[in-house]
């Protein structure tokens, strides 16, 4: 491989098609467009294949969602998405056997002919004749599973959610402190890195370091994980690269881990107000999902990793109902309150 002279970071270097941006964060806030083999879900599922359509090793899936065509074999298509994989059970396999040979057909072709991706048969239905005569007239991969519909839908969700949920790639490191997810911002040689190896140390686990790519993976959740390419390394200014797993071990990373907080370095100001209390939290929106932020000024003789252990056990016990911020100011309130009744 060759070394692409005078980087600044080994994510521009070999993660293709970052954008090292050097305003504020360094973040790359493009929205990538995905799609996933369907044969990759089917192998995934041990789904069994029961016709495959000319073109089955091609066709890929663009829709983290999925369909039953009860009102299209009724002939309703309107707002009919086709690009969603098709479920049929026991309920629409009843349905089709109320009608005579001919009608079954001319349904499932209507169906057939909205190029859908495929149709997975579940729970074993039992389905007549047609539908195979109709797939193979449409070119329409057919596939079949023995577990009952509703976890069917719930699996291919998953599997497809999983790779085309929205996603935007960030330079900066994430962690797994005690549990809690840490993205951590900064300036280029504000001391991501160094702090990271200092948690792992420390029993904490890495997961992504320079390009964190994240993913918007459930409601109100967003998931970070590394680039395949650059998982497991990291890179240390006067060192060079080093494999996390052949030095720190497997328990010292994590493929994939929740964003929880994200943690803001800068460099010391002089003059700046920075939060002593913390009962204002802030956020920062990622991915449309609000993600409590802190920002921590950095300077020689400040304890960075333990600094970030203690905001991540904060955090922890803010999640479990306890705001130690909160709880001070009550406290002083009370104090407050009690003396101005001696007073009166």
């Amino acid at each position: 491989m060759n070394i692409p002279p005078r980087r600044r970071n080994f994510a521009v270097a070999y993660f293709p098609g970052f954008v090292y941006n050097s305003i504020e964060t360094e973040v790359l806030a493009t929205e990538q467009e995905r799609s996933y083999p369907l044969s990759q879900i089917v192998s995934e599922l041990n789904l069994d294949i029961l016709y495959p359509s000319r073109d089955y090793d091609s066709v890929m899936i663009t829709s983290g969602d999925v369909h039953r065509p009860g009102l299209q074999l009724a002939g309703f298509f309107d707002y009919f998405d086709p690009t969603r994989i098709q479920l049929m059970g026991k309920m629409e396999a009843s349905y089709l056997e109320k009608f005579p040979a001919d009608e079954r057909i001319r349904r499932l072709d209507a169906l057939m002919a909205q190029k859908i991706p495929a149709i997975v048969i579940c729970h074993g239905a039992d389905f007549p004749d047609e539908v195979f005569v109709s797939a193979e007239r449409g070119d329409i991969t057919v596939l079949s599973s023995e577990q009952n519909t509703s976890d069917v839908m719930s699996n291919v969700i998953r599997v497809a959610r999983r790779v085309l949920s929205p996603s935007i790639t960030r330079h900066g490191v994430l962690v797994e402190v005690y549990g809690i997810g840490l993205l951590i911002l900064g300036e280029s040689g504000v001391g991501k890195s160094e702090t990271a190896i200092e948690l792992l140390k420390r029993g904490h686990r890495l997961i992504a370091d320079d390009a964190v790519e994240i993913k918007s993976t459930d409601f109100n959740v967003v998931q970070g994980s590394a680039p395949e390419l650059i998982r497991h390394y990291m890179e240390l200014r006067g060192i060079g690269v080093i494999d996390v797993r052949q030095i720190f071990g497997v328990g010292a990373i994590k493929d994939r881990q929740n964003i929880h907080l994200v943690i803001n370095l800068e460099p010391w100001k002089d003059g700046a107000v920075y939060d002593r209390l913390g009962i204002n939290e802030q956020t920062v929106s990622i991915l449309g999902v609000e993600v409590a932020s802190l920002t921590i000024p950095v300077r020689p003789g400040r304890n960075l990793a333990v600094i970030l252990e203690v905001a991540a056990m904060n955090q922890r016990q803010k999640f479990m109902g306890f705001n130690a911020a909160l709880e001070f100011t009550k406290q002083i309130n009370r104090h407050l309150d009690e003396k101005t009744k001696h007073r009166l």
